[in-house]
Formats: C-alpha cells, structure tokens, sequence
C-alpha cells in the first residue's frame, strides 16, 4: 500500500460484492433479527372502509385480553403530538386515523405487548364504528368528483411547485403541473396525419421480500430508530419536526435492506413506532406482514391520453399530453412523479411543439409513491405504444420511424433543456442490432404465434439533491468511508468501495463501508432515483480526493517519497508509532434551474439523463391468449460503469420486475378493498415465467459529469419491457393491447374482437 495518486484499476472492474459472504453466511444485520430487552410488539387494527368518520373506537375487549400492554388510538397520538401529520410533499398523512378514514387498510389502533401474537389477537378484537362517506377510487374521475378525499391541501413546504396550493379546498388535485411549448394547436392543423390513443396502468406493489419493520428505543436524551429506510437523513428531519425536537436527539440506524424498490423511502412506520416508544417509555416494533404491505404504499395506476401530429414522411411535429396519476388517499412523493417524471410524457424525440398537463390525483385507495422507475414506465408503456402504433397506421418499420424523431445531443428536450451524454441513439442501435431487426421473424406455426417488439425509453434523474460523504484513513492504510447510502441489493456499497480503493490506491478489501447511521454518517437526501453513484459517488470521489491530497502533504511534511513509502511508514514517521489518521470529506450538489410554473420551461432540469431500450420475443397461443416471453434483450447508457457486473445483474433485476408489472401483477379492488393482499393471491413472476434468454448491455458512452464517467442505472431496465412486449404481441397476431397488465384473458379477448366474435361479461 503506497502513498501514491496513480489509479489502481479498480474502478471498472467486476468485483464481486463486498457484502456477499455475510448475506449468504446468514451474518448480514436486518432490522427484523433486532430484539431488545424490555420491547414491545406492535400489531395495527386497519380501517374496514374506503371513506367515513370515525365515530367510535371500542378498545375495550383489546385492553382485556391477557398480555396487552396498552392499545393507542389515534387520539392518543394527538395528545402526544400537537400535529401528528406527516409528508414529504403535503403533511396530509396522519400517524393513526382520527376524524376520518381515507381508505381500506389505513392503521387506525395499535396493540401493544410483550407477545408479538398476543398483539395480533387483541387488534382483530377492536371494534370501530363509522359513517360512510362517498369515495372516488378511478384517476381521471377524481378530477371532478364530488367525493373530496382532504377538505383542504396542506403541502409540506419543501418543494416550490406545491406552494400555490396552499389552503385550497374542494378538489382531489395534489399538484397540477403543466409544460408549454411552441404551438400545439396549429401544429395540429398543419399536420398530415394526427392520432391519438388512451393508455392506462394498473396500481401494483413493491413486494420487498423484507416488510416494513421499525424499531424505536428511547434514551433519556432522545430516540434511537432503527428501521429499513431508504431515507435516513429525512427521517431523521421529519421526525424532528413531528416532536419539535433538534435533529441531535434523533438517532436513526439503517443495516442491510432485504428490498426497498421505493417503499422505504420518506417515513412510512417510523412516526407511528416513535411516538408509542415515547408514549410507554419502552422499546417498541413493529413488524408489517406481507398482505400489510398491501395497505402501506403501491405504485400509481396511471391513464395517459397521447395524441400526435406527424408529416407523411414520419416526422412528429406536435404532441399533446394528459396523464393522471392515482396518487391514492395520502399523497407521499406523488406530486413529484407527477413534475418529474411528467416533463418526459412526449418521450426521447425531437417534437417542436409539445403541450403537457401531468395531475397529481388523491383517491380513496392505498397510498402510491415512488417505485422503481418512478412513473417512467408508465409513460414509455404510452407513448412507445402510440409510436409503433403510428408506424404501423404510416406503414414504416417501427425501428426506422424512431430513428427520424430520436433527441440527439446538442437538442432541446421538451423542458428547454439540452440534451447532453445522452446515447439515445447508440442505444436504440444496438438493441435492434442484437435483436437482428433486418431478419424476417419467424412467425410460428399453428397456434402458437411469434412475434418481436422494441422500445426505448428516458429518465431524468432528480434534482436538486445533496449527497455528503467522508474517508477517514487510518495509520495502517486502511480506511472506512462514511456516507448514508442504503445498500438494499442493488451493489452500492461496493461501487462506493471501488471508488475510494481507486483514488487511495489501496486494495477494495481494506475499505469499510459504514451502514447509515445519522449520529455518525453524514447527510444524503435518499437512496432513489438511479442518484446514489453519480450524486453519492462524487461526494465519496471528493472526499477521497481530499484525504489523498491530506496524505499527500504529510508525506511532504515527513520527508518520504509519495511513489514508494507505505501508508503506515508516513504515519509512524509523523506520530513515532502506528497512530494518527487523516479525514477527508466531500459534498456534492449538482447545478439545477426549476421549471417555470406557467410553461414548465427549464435550461437544466437534471444532471443526467438515463437511457434504455428493450426488445422482446414472444409466443402468443391463439387457443388461450397465454403469452410467453421467449426474449428479453435490455440495453442501456450507463455511461462508464463503475462495476460492469453489478450494472447487468441491475438491468435483469430491473427488467424481470417489470416484466411482472407487464404480464400479471395487479391489486384487485372491490369497494376500495383489496382483494388479492397476499402473495398467493398476488403473482409476482416465478422462476418459470422468466425468459429462457436475458441479455443485458451497457453501450459504451461516457457520462462527462459523472465519476469516472458513470450514472445510475438501477431503473434503466425497467422503461422498454412493457411497450417492447405489447408490440411483440401485436407483431404476432396482430392486436394492440393498450392497459395493463397483458393477461391472458386479455389477449383473447382482443382476438375474438378481432375476429368479430367478441366475448360477452356475465
């Protein structure tokens, strides 16, 4: 181990895991495992109805039961809370109902006692009365419906777009976000051709294999939480806020994740368990069931209406856009999806004239935030469909139609922003390219149909943000680094340890990295949104550049030579004995414009663009409607890649996931209640469902303004397997199908239609 500044190549390589041998050994540290002396167990009595006031909680029979410590009602938490609402973006989400429920499954009374099943018991015997009130479960009716899920908006004060409405009343609209620009009507009857076509996307869920699950201990000069968090440091700043407490009293202690996707992210269990440890003076947890996640958060159905003017020879050259988002009955991160996500609804091509309204919709179902991808698939799953669709209508190859329209770099996107370090096109070539897209397909014999489809898809990355980190290098020559990203499978901590082994140039094995843990790691705003390597690996970069540079000049200060004196002789130089360390840190927040309230209008509205395009085979069997995907091709701009092999096993992780999104998972509603909260109920895809051939590349491309040229790609995979599947079906038997997910009664029912034989509801 030298002190030198020469890169040691580790950066770029395909280093195994750094956390591998503890999780398959059993060893990893996971919230669940945590036991305390002296806790309590937590169970949640949940609302049985979608909308109404609480008229009366019955705890009585609950308290009887032998064991139960206490039972808390939503009242109690008022008495313990001045304001008991919580939200990044509205503080609309109460920590237990009181006055009213807002939709099926919301937590209204906890049990707590010494026996987790005890707890379990006397929650299923408390009795709620309500008065119903009327509710609104679909997206666009919403929009107009006289079943108003909060009286009045209350946001949170964090984001500048959310200020206007402040106080408003009587409406379901969260956030109303719109972008302007050239002349959309005129295009429209300039055009040769307009189309237009309706899009929709089902509400689906995370399905973490690890629940929720807090624990909050209380010491005499605060709390200390431990919780499966992808947010720590807001956490921290909410809970603060919640008890009116400076941030120093609030400790909050992240391990491994089992899974997050987005679920984790912002508070979802920690006010609830925080305020019954301060109530009773005793550690509590509270551990969620599979079927509860169910009732905690899900990700947004969504319908899109999307119409186009096009010129004979296949150029768009106006598009119009309007998306409503099922924010459900607490708002969460949804009116950020609904502006950041939203500004990409025309898609990655060049269209002069563009006009969006993107709604963010409170209804009376389970809340929905972000999820990987972050409203992105929702959007490709649109306009990649009216883009093949407006191919076929045009009779061009879908491939070549795209390549007409792409952005390419040196272009505005919609936003007014400049597209830059964007492969787009190189993306969109190499898909095609392992897809041999100039050979004929083959198209099946008999019943069983094949087809292809491709599609391609973009996303900004989130700003603005603030990533802090720190290298503290010890006299030995090893070095642990400390920063708040959430290691929740996706190979963080690893990438993380590169970049630190590459600058210091010493061995990857002689990094720690430490867990999250707010007394100790410094700031990051979150582990979302593909930013934890571009955001978080430039402040790790600069804080081990300032600790290189620090070495550097105590090397020069002791007299020994940079290229070949070992760490830990400049040390014992300095200090006579092994001792001593050197700390560097390193802040990083990229440049960023907002968006114009009235055009939506923006020079920079992200650091980094991601880009990814999939192509799908399929086979279609023409007796059942059952498609089987045969093919996934998944190709993507990574820029350089930190670990080549985490960005593989990310882009199959990201498109498989999709894939379930794509072919079967939905919540099923029947008056607000879900009626398939479980995971036999719930089909996520089994290893039967996954294509025999999954092929993942990262093209080669370079993110300037990246470390060492790479961003994040943890949901690049996720944005063309939808579209790119719907396409391949119609590719194979010639019918369109336009809301998700492609089951297989819906595909036989587009044949009959097709046929003139269309099947008939009971």
């Amino acid at each position: 181990m030298k002190a030198k500044t020469a890169q040691t190549g580790t950066v770029g390589q395909a280093i195994p895991r750094t956390e591998g041998s503890a999780k398959v050994t059993g060893r990893a540290e996971y919230v669940h495992n945590l036991q305390l002396p002296g806790m309590l167990y937590g169970k949640i009595h949940r609302s049985t109805i979608a909308h109404g006031r609480i008229r009366r909680v019955d705890t009585t029979a609950a308290q009887a039961l032998e064991g139960v410590h206490r039972v808390v009602t939503g009242e109690d938490i008022r008495a313990a809370v001045s304001d008991p609402h919580y939200g990044p973006a509205f503080h609309d989400q109460p920590i237990l109902a009181f006055e009213k429920v807002r939709y099926a499954g919301e937590p209204v009374a906890v049990v707590l006692a010494t026996d987790p099943h005890v707890a379990e018991e006397a929650a299923a015997r408390i009795v709620v009365e309500y008065e119903e009130l009327p509710a609104v479960f679909d997206e666009v009716e919403a929009m107009t419906s006289k079943a108003v899920v909060h009286e009045v908006l209350k946001p949170a004060g964090t984001f500048p777009d959310l200020k206007h409405l402040q106080g408003r009343r009587n409406t379901n609209v969260a956030l109303d976000y719109r972008l302007r620009r050239g002349d959309v009507e005129a295009a429209f009857k300039k055009a040769d051709h307009v189309f237009e076509h309706t899009f929709r996307t089902q509400q689906v869920l995370h399905v973490p294999l690890e629940p929720f699950v807090t624990v909050v201990e209380p010491g005499e000069s605060g709390v200390t939480i431990h919780t499966s968090s992808q947010s720590p440091s807001f956490v921290r700043i909410e809970i603060a806020r919640l008890l009116g407490w400076p941030e120093n009293r609030i400790r909050v202690k992240v391990p491994y994740l089992g899974g997050g996707f987005g679920a984790k992210l912002y508070i979802k269990l920690e006010a609830l368990v925080t305020v019954l440890a301060l109530i009773t003076r005793r550690p509590v947890k509270i551990a969620l069931t599979m079927e509860e996640q169910f009732y905690t958060i899900t990700k947004h159905a969504a319908t899109l209406r999307i119409k186009s003017g096009v010129t004979k020879d296949g150029r768009i050259t106006a598009r119009a856009c309007e998306v409503w988002w099922n924010g459900g009955a607490y708002a969460d991160i949804g009116p950020r999806v609904t502006q950041k996500s939203g500004f990409t609804a025309p898609g990655p091509y060049d269209i002069e004239h563009v006009h969006i309204d993107s709604y963010a919709l409170y209804t009376n179902l389970p809340p929905a935030g972000a999820l990987r991808g972050f409203g992105i698939p929702q959007l490709v799953w649109a306009y990649e469909g009216h883009t093949d669709m407006i191919a076929r209508a045009l009779k061009m190859d879908p491939v070549e139609f795209r390549r007409r329209n792409l952005l390419v770099n040196g272009r505005p996107q919609a936003t007014g922003t400049v597209m830059k370090d964007a492969a787009i096109d190189t993306v969109l070539e190499r898909a095609a390219a392992r897809m041999e897209w100039g050979k004929p397909c083959d198209p099946g014999t008999g019943t069983i149909r094949r087809g292809r489809g491709i599609a391609i898809g973009f996303k900004a990355s989130i700003s603005p943000t603030t990533s802090v980190a720190i290298v503290n290098l010890y006299a030995d020559g090893s070095c642990a680094l400390y920063c708040g990203t959430v290691d929740m499978g996706q190979g963080s901590d690893t990438a993380m340890a590169q970049i630190v082994s590459e600058i210091l140039g010493v061995p990857i094995g002689s990094v720690t990295v430490v867990h999250p843990d707010t007394d100790v790691t410094p700031y990051d705003m979150a582990t979302l949104g593909s930013r934890s390597t571009y955001h978080m690996g430039h402040a790790v970069r600069l804080a081990a550049e300032d600790a290189r540079d620090k070495l550097m000049a105590l090397t020069r200060e002791v007299g020994l030579s940079a290229e070949t004196a070992p760490i830990r002789d400049v040390f014992r130089k300095k200090y006579g004995m092994q001792a001593g360390n050197i700390v560097g840190t390193g802040t990083f927040i990229p440049t960023y414009t907002p968006t114009d309230h009235d055009t939506g209008q923006s020079a920079n509205v992200t650091p980094f663009w991601m880009i990814g395009a999939t192509g799908a085979e399929v086979e279609v069997d023409t007796e059942t409607g059952q498609v089987r995907v045969t093919r996934l091709v998944n190709v993507a701009d990574a820029g350089t890649p930190i670990n080549p092999r985490i960005v593989e096993t990310q882009l199959s992780g990201a498109a498989i996931m999709q894939l379930g999104f794509t072919l079967s998972e939905k919540m099923e509603f029947s008056a607000g209640q879900c009626t398939n909260a479980s995971l036999a109920a719930y089909r996520i895809p089994g290893m039967l469902d996954i294509p025999p051939g999954i092929e993942n590349e990262a093209v080669e491309s370079a993110e300037r303004g990246g470390p060492f040229g790479a961003k994040g790609v943890g949901e690049t995979g996720t944005f063309g397997v939808s579209p790119a599947i719907a396409s391949a079906i119609e590719d194979a038997v010639g019918v369109r199908l336009m809301s998700l997910p492609i089951t297989p009664e819906a595909v036989f029912r587009a044949l009959r239609a097709k046929q003139g034989n269309p099947l008939k509801d009971n």
